[in-house]
């Protein structure tokens, strides 16, 4: 008795007892496209969307995110020397030349955020 399994990343067949799974070759190349490019828009759109919350006095903090991130990689970071301390010091929201400015401002800004975000990643790998 044979028996097949399939999906768009492969199949799997049972003969006599013994199973084979065959990978799709153009499953790889095809799905990695799109999630290299969802995740670009993601890393992009954490950036634009915390620049209005992130601490401003010169800007160098703003900017050092640009410069910290591999956009594309899923890693987002700020990488002035003081980025961590202006981050986690408790002070007034609003108070650094602008009303959202303040510490934690990812948290902050996925909670207004990141719904938008998610949806427009799964625009792009076509996902429901």
């Amino acid at each position: 008795m044979t028996t097949e399994i399939k999906t768009s990343r492969g199949s799997i067949t049972t003969k006599d007892g013994k199973a084979e799974l065959v990978w799709n070759t153009n499953f790889k190349p095809r799905w990695h496209a799109k999630y290299s490019e969802a995740q670009i828009f993601v890393d992009r759109e954490v950036l634009r969307g915390c620049e209005p919350y992130t601490p401003l006095l010169t800007g160098m903090l703003i900017m050092s995110g640009a410069l910290g991130t591999d956009i594309g990689s899923g890693k987002v970071s700020w990488i002035a020397p003081y980025a961590r301390r202006q981050y986690y010091t408790p002070r007034k929201i609003g108070t650094q030349t602008g009303p959202l400015r303040g510490p934690f401002w990812f948290e902050r800004w996925k909670q207004v955020g990141a719904r938008q975000v998610i949806e427009g990643a799964r625009k792009i790998v076509g996902a429901k």
